[in-house]
């Protein structure tokens, strides 16, 4: 009767510590791999398989890196994130889907570094920015969907840097119509958008387009829609049906 008492007051004191536990602490720097498993930590030595898979075991303001090249597939970002790899490892394929989907909340800053985003003809926007926050494109290729490269959509606040990117054969390049009337700002920055059917950059008023050291070219309208579109030089623009902004460099 003694051990069971004794037990009994074991278990009692232990209990409370047990479901007073913290959970899992994410991690500021997470890791994917072609060979991974989302049921990995997601650590450099056990990394996970998806971008999906470690953005959930990864901290606000964290940074999700590639190991090795594979198909890492789409995901949703809500939360001030970066996803950093390698050019040539990090690869997102699109079928049917968005690529990346972008919904965090101001003050939220995304940054997407030296992605590979293919929508083989099927996938809907390359990447898709819903949220009003800051997102960096950089060093990225994305091409081949039924919509847009980047389309920006988002309430007030919204706006995309894209720069030393390459943005090919989608409907539209690159979107900026905000959402219910808000004014969105993409800004491009030596890239390159081509072979676009409908436009290289389609900005509806009152949203803003920014082009620096960029070039849009192919059979459509390079630039459409009614938005601001301001030039800070070095451009090559072939086709402009909208006027362009000639805005000095301060």
């Amino acid at each position: 009767m003694r051990r069971i008492a004794l037990f009994a007051i074991a278990v009692g004191f232990i209990a409370p510590l047990l479901a007073s536990a913290p959970a899992q602490a994410q991690a500021t720097r997470t890791w994917v791999s072609g060979v991974g498993d989302d049921a990995n930590p997601c650590s450099r030595t056990a990394p996970c398989k998806t971008f999906a898979g470690a953005i959930s075991k990864t901290a606000t303001a964290g940074e999700i890196n590639c190991l090795d090249p594979g198909g890492f597939g789409a995901v949703t970002i809500t939360k001030s994130m970066t996803i950093s790899c390698s050019i040539g490892t990090g690869g997102i394929a699109a079928s049917n889907v968005n690529g990346i989907i972008v919904n965090a909340a101001s003050p939220a800053e995304v940054v997407i570094d030296g992605l590979d985003i293919e929508g083989f003809g099927t996938g809907i926007n390359g990447v898709h920015i819903i949220g009003a926050t800051k997102v960096t494109i950089n060093r990225t290729q994305i091409r081949n969907f039924t919509q847009n490269g980047v389309n920006v959509v988002g309430p007030a606040g919204a706006r995309a840097v894209i720069q030393d990117t390459l943005i090919l054969s989608s409907a539209t390049g690159v979107n900026v119509v905000g959402a219910g009337g808000a004014i969105n700002v993409a800004t491009l920055i030596r890239t390159t958008v081509d072979n676009n059917s409908v436009a290289s950059v389609n900005a509806t008023a009152p949203n803003i387009v920014a082009l620096n050291g960029s070039t849009l070219i192919g059979t459509a309208a390079s630039v459409a829609g009614g938005g601001t579109v301001n030039t800070f030089g070095n451009n090559a623009i072939g086709g402009t049906t909208t006027a362009l902004t000639s805005t000095p460099l301060k």
